[in-house]
């Protein structure tokens, strides 16, 4: 189930801003090709395909699903059907890569990786940042020891969003909320340098209607000890970098999240800069990180696997139940704190 270079076949589901960038960094990458798109309704369908030129075009996601012209499907809808979509995707024989979070809730990632096991599909959390090669160099870099040890991680992500009830990020019906959204990547880059976290305490700040959060701050600890002091917000613009300290100096990474430089401070020594800049956009990565697994047979990545997902998703629940925010699983609504 590929073309004829060898390549996946692409589907979309969804036809926002972030299935644009996607679609855009896709075409950086040689071997894959854009072939079908699917929205709910047709003529947004229709407009997507026609931008991007694009044969294929669905007025819903089951009937994409189901295109023998698809391989892989790119979900990116909000974040309330990712997991019915992942779903659907999964059941009609596709392989998936789903947006960040992968889900509202544990339960459901859990769900989905069960289905992808019993498909024998392949299933990806988008964390895009994990395959930039600014993060690879970070990786790298801590791996040969640059640091020492990592014992503590400051990371946060915030921009001043104006606030509109209607916004996804305000509307709890979309799975809204600054935690969801943006809280993900300084807590997958704290999963990621110091093991399974426990979160020792958050704060948070509330949208005017009391429903999303849109302001957090969490401190974890590590598995190994190390410790995490973590930020998102929607209504503030923060320095939006992220510091891994270790015994024997720190690296710092400007917009870690989409991360192009980095700053190795040794202890004793003057720093150093080194520069990553993306072949397209970045979303490329993450798509031949899919292409490259799909064609060895395995159906996780290494560096994004489902246990981690799951870690996430369980992380993110934990902060909004220590302050009383709770997404349903049955209507994925947020209940209003008192």
């Amino acid at each position: 189930m590929t073309d004829d270079n060898g390549g996946l076949r692409w589907g979309v589901v969804g036809t926002g801003g972030i299935a644009h960038s996607f679609v855009e960094g896709l075409r950086a990458t040689p071997t894959a090709r854009i072939t079908a798109v699917g929205s709910r309704t047709p003529e947004r369908a229709e407009e997507f395909a026609d931008a991007w030129g694009i044969t294929e075009r669905h007025g819903n996601y089951e009937d994409l699903a189901k295109s023998p012209e698809v391989d892989a499907v790119y979900v990116a809808t909000p974040h309330p059907w990712h997991h019915p979509n992942t779903l659907t995707c999964l059941n009609a024989g596709k392989h998936v890569l789903v947006e960040k979070p992968m889900a509202m809730n544990a339960l459901q990632v859990a769900e989905m990786t069960a289905a992808a096991r019993d498909n024998d599909r392949f299933l990806m959390e988008a964390m895009w940042t994990r395959y930039l090669p600014a993060s690879r160099l970070v990786r790298d870099l801590v791996g040969d020891g640059a640091i020492g040890e990592v014992t503590w991680i400051s990371a946060e992500f915030g921009s001043n969003v104006p606030y509109d009830p209607d916004h996804r990020i305000f509307n709890a019906d979309l799975g809204g909320g600054a935690l969801l959204d943006l809280g993900v990547y300084p807590l997958a880059l704290a999963s990621q340098y110091l093991g399974e976290l426990t979160v020792v305490g958050a704060t948070r700040q509330l949208s005017p209607d009391r429903m999303v959060d849109t302001h957090t701050s969490v401190l974890v600890r590590g598995e190994n000890g190390g410790t995490g002091s973590l930020t998102c917000s929607s209504r503030t613009t923060l320095p939006n970098r992220a510091v891994l300290a270790g015994s024997g100096g720190w690296l710092e990474i400007p917009h870690f999240w989409a991360a192009t430089e980095v700053v190795l401070h040794r202890d004793g020594r003057e720093p150093e800069e080194f520069h990553r800049p993306f072949r397209a956009n970045g979303y490329e990565y993450e798509a031949e990180e899919v292409a490259r697994r799909v064609a060895a047979g395995e159906r996780e990545s290494p560096d994004m696997p489902w246990a981690e997902s799951l870690h996430l998703a369980q992380l993110t629940d934990r902060i909004r139940d220590m302050g009383g925010l709770v997404y349903s699983p049955a209507t994925v609504k947020a209940v209003p704190l008192a």
